[in-house]
């Protein structure tokens, strides 16, 4: 899922995340995925899986499965 957001050139996308359990995943996989170019916030929600990006522009999905990867688990798509 992308959206626009009300911050003008603000896209909201929501990707699913598997393997994250707890809250230090939830930083892991943040913390990775912040350091992408444009990101400007990142919510990881260990319980449903779902981490919403907040970015300048859309994204390169292989970019952010890079990121998720780098983290050790591994992205299974947007949600």
């Amino acid at each position: 899922m992308t959206t626009q957001t009300d911050t003008p050139g603000s896209v909201t996308t929501v990707y699913q995340v598997s393997g994250m359990s707890c809250g230090h995943c939830e930083g892991s996989v943040s913390g990775e995925i912040s350091e992408i170019p444009g990101v400007t916030s990142v919510k990881a929600v260990a319980t449903t899986g779902e981490v919403t990006v907040v970015s300048a522009a859309p994204l390169d999905e292989e970019a952010v499965r890079a990121a998720v990867d780098e983290a050790g688990f591994e992205l299974a798509g947007q949600a």
